[in-house]
């Protein structure tokens, strides 16, 4: 028997809340994967970037918040730790909710030397939760995220806020 993988890095994604206005960020990007029938490829999703070799998560969440949404992050909570495709690809991915302190939503977003055309959204969490439960989104990683917010949110809420009043 033989049997192939793709050897892919291993990627961070983040997805960022301001707490005080309960609001998440999110990117939307096309994704060609996405190109198969009358669904729009353009994709709502978390802010996402490869680990570079020698980098740490925490640096890339702060990294990718800033080059693909124009973010700045505060704290890191971890979500999960996944195998998005493990019959066929060694990437996993590592999921964190950032504490957002400012965004740019509305604007265009990316690095051109990666082509990136990417749209920032700032949208109240109970909106991306009905999204969520509408089918709205539609990929893997949010998907994970966005449900792991909806049952930890007010928990990690209340936690941060904590801290900050001590």
């Amino acid at each position: 028997m033989r049997r192939e993988v793709f050897q892919r890095g291993d990627a961070v994604a983040v997805l960022p809340w301001d707490m005080a206005t309960d609001e998440l960020v999110l990117i939307e990007q096309l994704r060609v994967g996405a190109i198969r029938d009358n669904d729009s490829p353009w994709m709502l999703e978390l802010i996402a970037g490869i680990v570079e070799e020698g980098e740490s998560d925490i640096n890339v969440a702060h990294r990718e918040a800033d080059e693909e949404a124009g973010c700045v992050l505060g704290r890191l909570e971890s979500i999960a730790t996944f195998y998005p495709s493990a019959g066929a690809c060694s990437e996993q991915i590592r999921l964190f909710v950032g504490e957002l302190v400012s965004a740019k939503p509305g604007t265009i977003q990316g690095l051109d030397s990666e082509h990136e055309d990417i749209l920032v959204h700032q949208i109240p969490r109970q909106t991306v939760l009905a999204m969520l439960d509408q089918g709205q989104i539609n990929n893997g990683h949010t998907l994970i995220a966005l449900y792991w917010l909806a049952r930890h949110g007010e928990r990690l809420r209340a936690a941060w806020l904590d801290d900050q009043n001590d």
